[in-house]
């Protein structure tokens, strides 16, 4: 059967959504927050109602098969799913739709949309699952020059397994499920879950250098790439496979975290793993924060490479239906394809236990705080688009910092984010910390801040915000980000993080495979 088409308002397909439990839980959880009992509500416009204005160009004969105008197809393409995103669909705001959607049947039909739109002065935007949470898909300048959207859906295959060197030649457009499935019949898998894993692509994973399922040792896509091939305005780039090289700077590496402003991924050699058959897992509850961040700390200095393992803040645990808000909370796991990973468990609770870390009785089963986290981790994506109607504001931000400057950090970028919440509001909000990757030298936070905003104004509140928590990650040492990449809404502090002679390395790059600037403008560079 053909599955429901997806949302063009929204996450996932036509029919999916909170249930009614998870939208009450969330619903009471803002009602104690802001201490109100009623949400001031707008409707969400209808598809008829969107305002897409008649494409600009049309495409040549020999591409008309592969190319949309469809409303539906155009509204999907227009945004990605930051919170920004969600507010210009509420405001009926399309101002960035492509003129057209390209969905290239192979390498070549890419090639062919590409010399199309050079030729035609419009801008090409790879929109991979349009999953970006930071603008990298919204191409705000579409209403200058046409735009076309190359949605790489029907490259989609798995064309090569190589079982002894545990790698395969994958095309870009796979979606994480469909990845597994082709991969488990081979008993191999990349174990690589963004949270966004349903709705992203193998290609966008890479283009933004996406942070997965292994929260130490295996973070990044990064780790998983062995060659890439990627078509640019100015011809095909083919790495060359092997396990490692030091023969200059590592090619694939320039398109690694790229965003697609000089190229797009076509395929990937990439690292497998077996699939695990051993699992062991755990919750441990920690008195406070700071002490589960110095149990995380010594387990990741222990060289003991979790699988999972991610500690949450006391109200982060209570907003989640992972904890009551009385203790911190580490949930971890270990994993393994060839032996059972119990002495690794057994000396990481050594780890934690040093720092107070005492495993929580129901670790296992629906009912374990781990278990609900998990739920809710995965849900999540699904909570915004009811939310943003009642103008509730909602968002999260992460960053990296080294151990001996994370205390300080995380009380630094709390304080200016909840009094940038006052300010921008009027009332106080809510900020919640949980640290996603763990690194021997170093954390990654995630932020969450919550406010009660106002219709007419939520774009301008949540940018205070925004801005304000952005500025103080900066300003105390951190990454303006670890792994949602820069898209559009991060450039301004990441133009400050970037050493300025890379940037001017990254322009000729640049100039040299897009020289037109038709790729994804405004990422990264301006061309």
């Amino acid at each position: 059967m053909t599955p429901p088409r997806r949302k063009h308002f929204g996450w996932g397909r036509e029919g999916e959504a909170m249930t009614a439990e998870e939208e009450a839980f969330a619903l009471a959880t803002y009602r104690r927050l802001f201490a109100v009992e009623d949400f001031a509500t707008v409707p969400v416009p209808a598809l008829a109602d969107a305002p897409l204005r008649p494409p600009r160009l049309t495409p040549p004969a020999a591409l008309a098969a592969i190319v949309s105008a469809d409303r539906h197809e155009r509204a999907l393409h227009a945004f990605g799913k930051s919170y920004q995103d969600t507010v210009l669909g509420l405001l009926n705001d399309y101002a960035s739709a492509p003129d057209l959607v390209a969905y290239p049947r192979d390498e070549r039909d890419v090639a062919a949309v590409m010399d199309w739109a050079g030729g035609a002065g419009a801008m090409l935007l790879a929109f991979g699952g349009g999953s970006s949470v930071v603008g990298g898909v919204t191409v705000d300048r579409a209403r200058d020059r046409p735009l076309i959207a190359l949605d790489l859906a029907h490259l989609d295959k798995v064309r090569e397994v190589d079982p002894t060197a545990r790698a395969a030649r994958i095309e870009g457009g796979v979606y994480g499920p469909a990845l597994e499935a082709q991969l488990k019949p081979h008993g191999l898998t990349l174990r690589h879950f963004p949270q966004s894993f349903e709705y992203s692509t193998l290609g966008g994973w890479i283009a933004t250098r996406s942070g997965g399922h292994f929260a130490s040792l295996y973070t990044h896509i990064d780790d998983f790439v062995e060659s890439l091939r990627v078509a640019t305005p100015a011809g095909m780039i083919e790495t060359r496979r092997l396990p490692g090289s030091g023969a200059g700077p590592a090619p694939e590496r320039l398109f690694l975290g790229s965003e697609g402003i000089l190229g797009v991924i076509t395929e990937a050699w990439m690292r497998l793993q077996e699939r695990p058959r051993f699992r062991a897992d755990a919750v441990l509850l920690f008195a406070d924060f700071d002490a589960a961040a110095r149990g995380l700390r010594a387990l990741s200095q222990a060289g003991l490479h979790p699988s999972n393992c991610r500690i949450l803040d006391p109200q982060e645990a209570r907003n989640t239906g992972a904890g009551d808000g009385r203790a911190a909370i580490m949930v971890l796991a270990f994993e393994s394809a060839d032996h059972a990973p119990d002495a690794w468990m057994k000396r990481a609770l050594e780890c934690c236990a040093d720092h107070g870390g005492t495993p929580e009785q129901a670790a296992v089963g629906a009912g374990s705080a781990g278990a609900r986290w998990r739920t809710a981790f995965i849900r999540m994506p699904y909570a915004r688009e009811r939310m943003v109607p009642r103008a509730i504001i909602t968002d999260t931000f992460e960053t990296a910092i080294t151990w001996d400057r994370f205390k300080a950090f995380h009380e630094a970028v709390t304080r200016a984010t909840g009094q940038a919440i006052r300010d921008a509001t009027g009332r106080a909000g809510q900020v919640t910390c949980r640290v996603t990757h763990v690194y021997p030298d170093g954390p990654a936070p995630y932020f969450t801040f919550h406010a009660l905003g106002r219709h007419g104004a939520l774009l301008a509140q949540w940018r205070a915000i925004k801005t304000a928590a952005s500025d103080a990650l900066i300003a105390a040492g951190g990454t303006i980000t670890h792994h949602h990449a820069v898209g559009r809404e991060h450039r301004p502090w990441y133009d400050r993080e970037r050493p300025p002679l890379f940037a001017d390395a990254l322009r000729a790059a640049k100039a040299t495979l897009d020289p037109t600037g038709m790729l994804n403008p405004g990422v990264l560079i301006d061309p």
